[in-house]
C-alpha cells in the first residue's frame, strides 16, 4: 500500500466542493437542514485516530513501558487511516460546497445558521484528515541501520 498523497486528498475535496456547490445552488430550498451533530462526531473520530497514532508510534518505536504491536493490527490501522483521509476529504468537500453556497446569502437567518454548521463540519473533516494522515505516518515501519544511506 502506498502512502496517501496530500494532492489527491485536496483534489477530492475541491472536486466534491464544486459539485456540491452546483447541486446546492439548484436545489437549496428543497434540502433539509444540516445537522450540527456531524461536528462532534467527526471530531471524536479524529481524536480516536490521533490517539491511536500516538500509541501505535510509541509501540512501533518500542518505547519503554509499551508492548510490541501486532503487524496485522498496524496494517488494519493503516487501511483505516487511508480510508479516513479520503472519506474526510469527500465529506469536507460536501460541507465546503454547502458553505460556499450559503456564504452568499448570509443576510437571512436560516442560511446563516447553516453556514456556521457547514463551516464547523468542514473544519472537523479537515481535522479528521490530518489525524488520519498522522495515523498513516505512525504506521510506517522505521528504517533499520542497513536502510540508512551512508554520509
Amino acid at each position: 500500500m502506498t502512502p496517501t498523497r496530500p494532492g489527491h486528498v485536496v483534489g477530492i475535496l475541491v472536486v466534491v466542493a464544486l459539485l456540491t456547490w452546483a447541486v446546492v445552488h439548484q436545489f437549496y430550498s428543497d434540502l433539509p437542514l444540516l445537522p450540527w451533530t456531524a461536528i462532534p462526531t467527526v471530531l471524536l473520530l479524529a481524536l480516536g485516530e490521533g490517539y491511536s497514532a500516538w500509541a501505535t508510534k510509541a509501540r512501533i518505536d518500542r518505547k519503554p513501558g509499551t508492548k510490541p504491536v501486532e503487524p496485522l493490527a498496524v496494517a488494519r490501522l493503516a487501511a483505516l487511516a487511508k480510508a479516513s483521509a479520503y472519506a474526510g476529504a469527500a465529506f469536507g468537500g460536501l460541507f465546503a460546497g454547502f458553505a460556499l453556497h450559503t456564504v452568499q446569502i448570509l443576510d437571512r437567518e436560516t442560511p446563516r445558521s447553516e453556514f456556521f454548521v457547514a463551516a464547523g463540519s468542514f473544519v472537523a473533516c479537515v481535522v479528521l484528515v490530518v489525524a488520519a494522515l498522522y495515523l498513516e505516518h505512525a504506521c510506517r515501519v522505521p528504517k533499520g541501520p542497513e536502510d540508512q544511506k551512508p554520509d
